[in-house]
């Protein structure tokens, strides 16, 4: 279905949902959720746990019926049309269903075989390569019981990249993976992207998002917060104003009196929020004025500026609250 970008250009997009709802009971599990995924995207879905990820990954996927609204993927309506979508998808949600008792390989090669489109004869070529593709062949011939949980985690994410996907949906595809794995599934999902694929990868790791992903969506408490490019999200939060100085006790007087807010004061370090941060970016001017006033003051300024706002501080900005940002 396509839509209109921010440049003016039509483009299409691969997943679209409006008004989106599921409700379990009294439960509000997603409210209203009207996303737009474009075509080409490393598209980031991001929230704390229970922020509804997960379900609308499954409604999503046909896995549960949406209480009202409305979801496409691929230009297709689902669930009514999953049937037809799915073979041009590859998924990895809530982690892969895994037969303990088989290697590795052999996990996927049943995967392969449970596939109509799949050609037997190159089945075995497939399943090599998709080992090799996530790091796995000197591990294809071991039990998948006997797997960690990161281990796991690859394996699943070689059973949806058996078949060339024209999307791909991965439900925190580096749970259990340690920081080297973690790298090397970005650059994987970031070479996928590059050839043609489509990415959607709900996290609740902010910086995951902010170095695999174009663009994201911010889900909270089952509403969504905020969609964009990810460039934008985070061009839309404050930086911190940082001054580096032995004189700290000096520094953030002369800085509270200058108006700058929420003053943080560490060993050699001052930082805080720069005057008329809600009225949108610092002029260069201010802050200059600002340094010359501590410069003034017989500050010793070792250090000046402001630091590059995170998608983290979007995040905070947006919400008003934080989560895990580790990665």
């Amino acid at each position: 279905m396509p839509h209109t970008s921010t440049g003016g250009r039509v483009t299409e997009s691969v997943i679209e949902t409006s008004a989106l709802t599921k409700r379990y009971g009294k439960q509000l599990a997603v409210d209203q959720l009207s996303l737009t995924v474009p075509a080409g995207s490393v598209f980031g879905f991001l929230g704390p746990n229970g922020s509804g990820k997960t379900t609308t990954i499954r409604m999503l996927m046909g896995l549960i019926e949406p209480t009202s609204g409305r979801a496409s993927v691929l230009g297709r309506p689902v669930p009514r049309e999953i049937r037809t979508v799915l073979p041009h998808v590859g998924a990895l949600i809530e982690g892969p269903a895994l037969y303990g008792f088989l290697s590795g390989r052999d996990n996927l090669l049943r995967y392969d075989a449970a596939d109509p489109t799949a050609d037997p004869r190159t089945r075995r070529a497939r399943a090599e390569s998709a080992l090799d593709r996530v790091g796995l062949t000197a591990a294809a011939g071991k039990k998948a019981k006997a797997y960690s949980l990161g281990m796991k985690q690859r394996l699943g994410l070689a059973a949806a990249l058996l078949q060339p996907r024209r999307l791909l949906v991965l439900d925190e595809p580096t749970n259990g993976l340690d920081p080297q794995g973690m790298r090397e599934i970005r650059a994987l999902v970031r070479e996928l992207a590059s050839e043609g694929t489509t990415v959607f990868l709900s996290s609740h790791l902010l910086d995951e998002i902010e170095q695999v992903c174009t663009h994201a969506a911010v889900m909270a408490q089952g509403r969504l917060i905020t969609q964009g490019p990810v460039a934008e999200l985070a061009a839309g939060a404050r930086g911190r104003l940082t001054v580096t100085t032995p004189d700290t006790g000096e520094a953030a007087r002369v800085l509270k009196e200058l108006g700058v807010t929420d003053l943080v004061v560490t060993e050699d370090r001052v930082t805080g929020e720069p005057p008329g941060a809600e009225e949108g970016a610092q002029a260069p001017g201010d802050l200059a004025e600002l340094n010359a006033a501590l410069v003034g003051a017989g500050v010793r300024v070792r250090g000046f500026g402001v630091e590059r706002a995170s998608l983290e501080d979007a995040f905070v900005a947006l919400t008003g609250e934080g989560f895990d940002v580790a990665g």
